[in-house]
């Protein structure tokens, strides 16, 4: 009986690589957000230091979304 069950449950795998990636993207987009809000903070108290941290506001924009398009691969695979 348990193994009649197993199997048909088996059979009737559901798809949740769209769920896990739709959950994944709370991440990626909480870290933009906090990353730009503190790009913005810092411009606004020191404006001549914009020029030295946009770069580092890039570099986290790109790990950022590196990651997210990772989550993206993995819930196609």
């Amino acid at each position: 009986m348990t193994i009649n069950l197993l199997a048909s449950a088996a059979s009737s795998a559901i798809d949740l690589g769209p769920v896990g990636y739709g959950l994944a993207a709370i991440g990626p987009g909480i870290g933009l957000g906090m990353i730009f809000s503190a790009y913005i903070q810092s411009t606004a108290r020191q404006p001549e230091s914009a020029k030295n941290t946009k770069m580092f506001l890039f570099m986290g924009f790109t790990m950022v979304e590196a990651l997210a398009l990772l989550g993206l691969a993995m819930s196609v695979i």
